[in-house]
């Protein structure tokens, strides 16, 4: 299951894990058309794949999105968190407490929600990837984004616990921390200027692509990755290295 797979890192990520014969939930929330237009192109090629709609927040759309995949391919033994929860870009002093606490309260409940309704079936095989994405803002600050930055630090040291504790029953836990990406439902964001002093503090000289995130995703998703759990990887273009 791909969360917030209608485009961008999303639905590159979940095109490239079905043609790694994985089947494939392109889990959406508004974006109908261009979620079946992902799915679509994944069964083109001959993989296998289902649009689905539940809003990550709500904890019954989200179990009933599980039971529909439940019912057709039986237990989730991948998730890709990759959904985005709006947020505010503005400085500290104009933030509300309504805004950042926001944030930070819809980032980790959409966490919790998801990992709590697929955790079951890894838990019950003994084998299972939960897979969550960052941002580099998470370690490193830049002004104007304080709530996504917070609400993703909180993300990944819920990541660490969620590693520490299912280790033992084969599930690995890790983060896909990219700094600015193409292409995205963001990107406007990151243009002109601000673009440019972007790739002339990033040592390889451009931004990062989603299919440069989604090669890594689909590394932690692989049967290759058995000993790595509790990582975070930085894909950034060492535009900061940690």
């Amino acid at each position: 299951m791909v969360t917030g797979a209608s485009r961008g890192i999303g639905a590159e990520s979940a095109r490239l894990l079905a043609t790694r014969g994985m089947r494939v939930v392109v889990n959406y929330l508004r974006s109908a058309q261009d979620a079946q237009d992902v799915a679509a192109s994944i069964r083109a090629a001959d993989g296998q794949a289902m649009a689905v709609q539940a809003d990550v927040r709500d904890a019954a759309a989200v179990q009933a999105m599980v039971e529909q995949v439940q019912a057709a391919w039986g237990g989730i033994d991948i998730l890709v968190h990759n959904a985005l929860i709006p947020y505010a870009i503005k400085p500290f002093q104009d933030v509300t407490w309504e805004e950042l606490g926001g944030k930070i309260e819809e980032e980790m409940r959409a966490a919790f929600v998801v990992t709590k309704a697929v955790l079951p079936a890894m838990t019950g095989q003994g084998w299972g990837r939960l897979i969550y994405l960052s941002a580099v803002l998470s370690r490193q600050p830049r002004p104007g984004f304080i709530t996504l930055g917070t609400s993703k630090a909180a993300l990944v040291q819920f990541a660490r616990f969620l590693a520490q504790e299912l280790g033992p029953q084969g599930v690995t836990v890790n983060v896909v921390e990219p700094g600015p990406v193409t292409d995205t439902g963001i990107s406007h964001v990151m243009e002109g200027e601000r673009a440019r002093r972007q790739v002339a503090a990033t040592p390889v000289g451009r931004l990062a692509n989603p299919a440069d995130v989604a090669q890594v995703v689909a590394f932690y998703a692989s049967e290759d990755n058995v000993f790595m759990t509790g990582t975070t990887a930085a894909v950034n273009g060492g535009m900061s290295m940690y």
